[in-house]
Parts: C-alpha cells; sequence; structure tokens
C-alpha cells in the first residue's frame, strides 16, 4: 500500500543515541520509506523518486501524533503465552524445571504457531514492531509471523533436552529463507542447561555460518556459581574461551559481570539485553545498565516471555531500565530516557541485525508506530523522548505498521484472524494441562 502521513511530528534517529523532532510528513510506497519532510518541495520529490505522482491508498493526517521508530523486543519467548499467571511467585529454577518444562513438554504440533500469534497481537498494542524470539519449533514461529506480517527475529534454545546441533544447522537455514519478514541466528539456551561437547558444536557452526551467537547468561548469583565450579569461569568467560563470538552475539539478562566479563563484550562488540519486570518478579536481580554503557556496550531491552514478565510492555520496560539503574547507582542522572529510547528502538534493531529497519530514513523499511499526544499523560510538550519513557504507556499506541502494513490501528488488529479465535486456542491448548 501507498500511505501519506502528514501534519506529523516525526521522531528521528541521531547517532550520538539522540533524537531530533521535526513537522512534516512522511510517505510509505509499498514497504518502504520514500520520503521525511516538510512537504513543501513535492515538485522535486517526485522528480527524485521519478514518478509524476503517487496514488495513495491512505492519506492520515497525524496532527496530535508522534511518529517514531517501532520498539525492538530484544528477548521474548512469544509461545510462552499460555503459562501467562500459571507459574508466579517462584524462585527462576524451580519455575523453570517443576513448571515450565514438564508443561512445554506436552505442546502438540501447530499449538506453537497459535500462541505465537497472541504474543503477536500484544507486541502490537505496545508499539513493537519485532522481537527477537528463542523458543522451541522455529519453523511454526517463522510461519505466524510471516502469516500476521510481523517481524520476527529467532535464535535457538538449544539445549542438553531439546533440538540438537544438526536441527539448529537445518533451522537456520530453513527460517533463513521461509519469509522477508523471519530470520535466524545462533544460539543456545544457558550455559546451564547446556553440557560442554553441545556448546563446543555451537562455537564450530557459528565459525561455519559466520554467524553470532546468544544465550541467557549471567541471570542469577547461582547460575554464575555453579559455571565457575565447572569450569573455573564465569559463563561469558567459558564461551569466550570456546570461540563462539567470532562474530559477535550478546547475552540476556546480564545481570552478575565481572570486570572481565565486561571487558569480553566490549572487546567483541557483543551487546547486553537487559530484562528488568521477568528478572524483578523472578527476584534474579538488578543488570549493571550505567556500567554497561559506561563501558560503551551497546544495550538493547526485552521483556522476556508473558510466562515470567507476564506483561509484553515495552513502556513498562523502559521506565524500569532507566529507575532501577538509578536506584542501583544512587544516581537520579543515571541512564537518561534518550539512552533508553535508543535501545528499545536502535540498540534492539543493532542486536538483532535489522539496520534496515533501526530508524526513521528514507529507503529503509516502514516499521513505525503513533504515539497520541492528546492524552493527559502526554501533556503538556515539553519534552516528547522523556514523555514516552518517564510517562508514556500502551494506550499511546494509536497505529503499528510492519513493513509498510498497518497491523494495529486504534484497538483494531489486522493480522488476518479473529482475535477470539487467538484467545480461545490459547484457552484450549493450556486447559489439555491442568
Amino acid at each position: 500500500m501507498n500511505i501519506r502521513f502528514y501534519n506529523g511530528k516525526i521522531l528521528r534517529t541521531k547517532e550520538n543515541h539522540s533524537f531530533e523532532i521535526s513537522e512534516g510528513e512522511l510517505w510509505v510506497k509499498g514497504n518502504k520509506i520514500v520520503y521525511l519532510g516538510d512537504g513543501k518541495d513535492l515538485d522535486g520529490v517526485y522528480q527524485r523518486l521519478d514518478e509524476p505522482f503517487i496514488i495513495w491508498d491512505r492519506e492520515i493526517d497525524a496532527r496530535g501524533y508522534v511518529i517514531m521508530p517501532g520498539f525492538k523486543n530484544a528477548h521474548t519467548h512469544s509461545a510462552m503465552t499460555f503459562l501467562r499467571s500459571f507459574a508466579d511467585d517462584m524462585p527462576l529454577k524451580d519455575w523453570l524445571y517443576n513448571q515450565i518444562f514438564p508443561r512445554e513438554a506436552k505442546l502438540m504440533p501447530g499449538d506453537i504457531r497459535h500462541l505465537c500469534k497472541l504474543g503477536i497481537m500484544e507486541y502490537l498494542t505496545s508499539g513493537i514492531t519485532a522481537n527477537f524470539d528463542m523458543y522451541l519449533n522455529p519453523m511454526e514461529i517463522a510461519e505466524a509471523s510471516a502469516e500476521c506480517g510481523f517481524r520476527t527475529v529467532q535464535t535457538s534454545g538449544l539445549n542438553d533436552f531439546t533440538r540438537s546441533l544438526s536441527l539448529l544447522e537445518e533451522d537456520y537455514r530453513i527460517v533463513n529463507e521461509m519469509s522477508e519478514l523471519t530470520t535466524f541466528l545462533l544460539g543456545f539456551h544457558g550455559e546451564y542447561t547446556t553440557r560442554r561437547e553441545l556448546m563446543e558444536g555451537v562455537a564450530k557452526l557459528a565459525e561455519k555460518l559466520k554467524s553470532p551467537v546468544w544465550l541467557h547468561n549471567s541471570e542469577t548469583e547461582k547460575e554464575v556459581k555453579e559455571c565457575r565450579g565447572r569450569y573455573g569461569m564465569t559463563p561469558t568467560q567459558i564461551t569466550e574461551a570456546l570461540g563462539m563470538y567470532a562474530f559477535g552475539g550478546g547475552g540476556y539478562h546480564c545481570i552478575y559481570f565481572e570486570e572481565k566479563d565486561f571487558e569480553i563484550f566490549r572487546n567483541r562488540g557483543l551487546t547486553a539485553v537487559t530484562n528488568p519486570s521477568s528478572n524483578l518478579k523472578l527476584a534474579s536481580g538488578t543488570a549493571p545498565t550505567a556500567r554497561f554503557l559506561e563501558e560503551g556496550i551497546s544495550m538493547a531491552i526485552g521483556t522476556d516471555g508473558p510466562a515470567s514478565n507476564n506483561a509484553l510492555d515495552m513502556f513498562r520496560e523502559m521506565f524500569l531500565v532507566t529507575g532501577l539503574a538509578k536506584v542501583r547507582e544512587r544516581d537520579a542522572a543515571a541512564v537518561p530516557a534518550e539512552e533508553v529510547l535508543y535501545m528499545a528502538t536502535a540498540g534492539g534493531a543493532r542486536a538483532m541485525e535489522l539496520s534496515d529497519c533501526d530508524s526513521l530514513e528514507e529507503g529503509k523499511f516502514a516499521d513505525l508506530i503513533l504515539i497520541d499526544l492528546n492524552q493527559p499523560n502526554m501533556q503538556p510538550e515539553n519534552d516528547f523522548v522523556k514523555n514516552i519513557v518517564y510517562s508514556g504507556s500502551k494506550s499511546n499506541v494509536a497505529l503499528t505498521m510492519v513493513n509498510g502494513r498497518i497491523l494495529y490501528e486504534k484497538g483494531e488488529f489486522f493480522i488476518g484472524i479473529d482475535p477470539k479465535e487467538v484467545y480461545a486456542k490459547a484457552n484450549e491448548i493450556i486447559g489439555r494441562m491442568k
């Protein structure tokens, strides 16, 4: 479709992790942004586009809205929607081994595809235009995203109990060819669920495919202590020693880091993805966000899965990232709003290797959202970025566009399936496991 947004306030990303805002127009032709500007030199624009005119399918008056890049949810387990509010108020290991793993083993073919659609719907209401997913059956995940028109990057949850190295390579090759909206990067669940031989195999495969590697890393004190007991090293240090990071990658959570861990992440150009809501709910701890940023280490934000969060809400995550950092550092100036918004957009895109939709620029994919300023929490308009990070909420998301398609607008979904059908299927799936 060809869609023209006009009279809007356009939030553009700058290289120094800041933002600038201007008033004007943004044009989408097909799945790309073809114009951003004040709309005054239209003859020159059409000449540059080598077209006499564009027939618009829609022209949207964006007065009273901010047009901005969509959020990138950099760590998810989307299909765990069936376990939302099912197993709560317990420590990570008990939660994972006694509640989550046994029920995941009961999932049937097709379940994950349906459950992912519920997750995608929630992402859209929060202005999330892409997610970085780790879960079972990557083919079903990719199918769900492609059917909904949503953008998903996947990594593997390979561990001692599920998948294999041969399946990991097969997943990598197949998913990367399935759809323009679905890609796959190498990874495994975590050091504490994966024996050394399997981790060595991942490192060799990363070298063969020239892929980054991702894993849950240093989420709890116990995880790091037990890893030291096995190898005399932290999870970051053992994965570095095994040659995991020749082509980059990073870790999820990254709470309990030592000096050498920071050094490895900095030298390898790795990304630390923080997941504050999940970490708080599981009492895992608070990531050293300020230290990562001081070291020049790239950061992104993820909600984690709906079984441990339990909300897939980027606004809540952004506030907690900065709020927890300020408390941890005892410094109200720590981790400012601009840095947090950058992490939630361009930082996540960097982690997911989505450089073609990390910001609003001509020639990039049209993955964008409209933030409604005509609500009390967005007034007065003293600072748009700070309003989004400190006072914004999902209620301010008026429209979510992915790859040039409007998938969510003012409470309605346009993903090719009735929401009631999605809800019914999720309840049916968990119903057979109780």
